[in-house]
């Protein structure tokens, strides 16, 4: 664990100028590792942070300790610069600890109710994809419900187009094939959803709201929690749009993330 006090000049802490990543560690092996280095490798080339050593960040995995664990990367540019504009010599600040994590087997076989967000995300292409620290936005979104019983929300951008979740990428199937939402402009690109595009068809689409009516079946999934089947869908009033049949799905895209994740699927 290296979680040493951040000065208070650390530019992540002032502008959220930084990115993390958020790995699942199976008896000190990390898994999706190499998605997860990929995607901290593009966002320090995005943001123009120097990446840190490879040696030294492959070596953190094993010090998570035994049992299922996740172990948090947090890595900002470092100290100083003159209001935004950053330091030509930045040092970056690299941060991680580990702590132990039990998933949620339940939601994998029962499937969960998501409701629908009124907050939009913003367009921002040079942002898209990586996962940055300012993440203000599903903050808000994340404030919008208390009810224990919606386990997540779906997020459009402001042109209407569905998303994500605020801490889960969207997949669907439809007319026969499996479907994710393009983050060419906003969202996070899971590294789960990465892997996915290596051992599934997976095609990305861009569709509004009536996509999610239309499809036969709605997952969630991310690189910690595995894979969640949507039962129910509410809109921010809590009215209900529409259920699915979760013992009757197609179970293919859980089956070969839960490959990548070391979890089982539901008989």
């Amino acid at each position: 664990m290296s979680d040493e006090a951040v000065p208070f000049d650390d530019r992540g802490l002032a502008y959220g100028d930084g990115l993390f990543e958020t790995v699942l560690v199976r008896d000190g092996l990390p898994l999706l590792w190499d998605e997860h280095m990929a995607r901290l490798q593009e966002g320090c080339r995005r943001l123009g942070i120097a990446f840190p050593v490879r040696r030294c960040l492959d070596e953190l995995p094993a010090q998570s300790g035994a049992g299922l664990q996740v172990l948090k990367l947090l890595l900002t540019r470092g100290s100083g610069g003159r209001g935004y504009l950053p330091p030509a010599d930045a040092e970056p600040r690299l941060r991680w600890r580990s702590a132990p994590f039990v998933p949620q087997p339940a939601r994998w076989a029962d499937g969960v109710r998501v409701r629908l967000c009124d907050l939009t995300l913003g367009s921002q292409p040079s942002l898209a994809g990586i996962k940055h620290l300012n993440r203000l936005e599903n903050v808000l979104a994340r404030q919008e419900w208390s009810d224990p019983e919606i386990a997540e929300g779906l997020l459009c951008d402001c042109r209407g187009h569905v998303i994500e979740a605020t801490s889960m990428n969207l997949f669907w199937f439809r007319g026969g094939r499996w479907e994710t939402p393009k983050l060419k402009e906003c969202g996070v690109a899971g590294t789960l959803r990465a892997g996915l595009f290596g051992v599934l068809e997976l095609h990305e689409a861009m569709h509004k709201q009536d996509v999610l009516f239309e499809a036969e079946s709605l997952w969630l999934g991310n690189s910690v929690q595995g894979v969640w089947p949507i039962a129910s869908l509410v809109d921010s009033a809590g009215t209900l749009l529409r259920n699915w049949s979760v013992p009757s799905l197609d179970r293919s895209l859980q089956a070969e993330a839960h490959a990548l994740l070391g979890y089982p699927v539901p008989a």
